[in-house]
């Protein structure tokens, strides 16, 4: 990967790892526990993008840098818990950040290995949504994708943005720029003024716990 698509990568892994170690501190989880979802969180989706696109071993088994932002990711918010927990909103931020650029980094790598434009854009949300789902599997909660305001679609939207921007031969990064920011405000949007798919008629109120952990995430 070149130096753009390899540094957005790993600060998408920074703040991936920023919101399982936040989720994980929350939830009262010893340092090695905080570490772990750290890790899970900054790099699963990475992973599964580069097992689908034959990029093997993946950039978080063969590269340390993707140990080293994760693992710092967990220290610094282990440490600095009762500053960084106390940050309003701070694990929708970050996820919301690292959906961001992981949905940009996905879609970008994706079309490196040659993948056709609709294959490009459906890696791109994949590996956007991977960390946030493996985060939450792993916290037993329903993952965020399956129940939150816009999140696959926001994903989705910068990984469009991107193949676009590359079948009309734009700037990669002008397109890189528009996609993150789209993204990100997206879903920021979406948190602050509740916008959400339709769900079926007669479907079943959210479960009260998870309305709990949403509004405390959310204040």
């Amino acid at each position: 990967m070149d130096k753009l698509p390899i540094a957005l990568d790993l600060a998408g892994t920074f703040v991936f790892a920023l919101s399982g170690a936040v989720a994980g501190t929350r939830r009262g989880l010893d340092l090695f526990g905080v570490m772990v979802l750290s890790f899970a969180a900054g790099n699963s989706g990475g992973i599964t993008r580069d097992l689908l696109i034959g990029a093997v071993p993946p950039g978080a088994v063969g590269d340390w840098r993707y140990l080293g932002v994760s693992l710092l990711a967990g220290l610094v918010t282990f440490y600095f818990s009762p500053l960084i927990v106390r940050m309003t909103n701070a694990v929708l931020m970050f996820d919301a950040a690292g959906l961001a650029l992981f949905a940009v980094t996905g879609s970008s790598k994706a079309l490196s290995f040659g993948l056709n434009p609709v294959m490009a854009t459906v890696l791109g949300m994949v590996t956007g949504i991977g960390g946030g789902m493996v985060r939450d599997v792993l916290l037993a909660e329903i993952p965020t994708v399956l129940r939150a305001d816009l999140y696959a679609v926001a994903a989705l939207a910068a990984a469009a943005i991107v193949v676009i921007g590359h079948m009309l031969q734009l700037p990669v990064a002008a397109v890189t720029a528009v996609a993150l920011t789209s993204c990100f405000v997206l879903r920021v949007m979406a948190i602050r003024r509740g916008w959400k798919l339709p769900v079926a008629k007669g479907a079943e109120q959210q479960d009260p716990g998870i309305q709990k952990e949403d509004s405390k995430s959310e204040g």
